[in-house]
């Protein structure tokens, strides 16, 4: 899994981080876990495979917030027990 993490400004209330999370979810059907935060001025989801950041930048700009950068990383799912 892959963690895709975007920087973006100008959501300002709830609804803006529902429109995020919509466009992402729009841009890219596979991701999962979408979350968006107005007070961190970010939002993150989980895919397969990396996305495409221009596809990416590009959609979040056309709802007319700016995409301020993007960073993707790989992503494993935390466990409560260690293995040994």
């Amino acid at each position: 899994m892959i963690k895709t993490t975007v920087k973006i400004d100008g959501m300002m209330c709830g609804m803006c981080e529902t429109h995020i999370c919509e466009t992402i979810r729009k841009a890219f059907p596979s991701a999962k876990k979408v979350t968006a935060s107005r007070s961190k001025k970010e939002a993150s989801f989980l895919t397969e495979e990396a996305v495409d950041g221009d596809r990416l930048k590009a959609s979040i700009d056309a709802t007319g917030y700016t995409c301020l950068s993007i960073e993707s990383v790989p992503y494993e799912k935390k466990s409560l027990f260690k293995r040994r």
